[in-house]
């Protein structure tokens, strides 16, 4: 189960370095765009507004996803505790 872990962790930091370039980008493209002012900051409002949207739906995503692994986790727990009751029971001959 390392691996997965691994590759979990490593999907979420190029998750994050993507998002963090895309708002680098997004910034950049907002401040050198010949735009009048009043233009310009409803388009931040807006590209804010989308981002903000789209971290909450990833981040709800994630927490599923997460949710999920947690249950599995547990289940295996305690399928792994009763093969180790059910062994300790054959050794003890009951």
């Amino acid at each position: 189960m390392g691996d997965q872990d691994d590759a979990q962790d490593l999907l979420a930091n190029n998750i994050g370095w993507f998002v963090a370039g895309a708002v680098v980008g997004m910034t950049a493209a907002l401040l050198l765009a010949p735009q009048s002012g009043k233009k310009t900051r409803r388009l931040i409002v807006d590209k804010t507004q989308s981002g903000k949207d789209a971290v909450t739906e990833t981040g709800k995503e994630v927490f599923d996803r997460s949710k999920d692994m947690i249950d599995k986790g547990r289940q295996l727990v305690e399928e792994a505790a009763d093969l180790f009751d059910r062994g300790r029971k054959l050794v003890r001959g009951i």
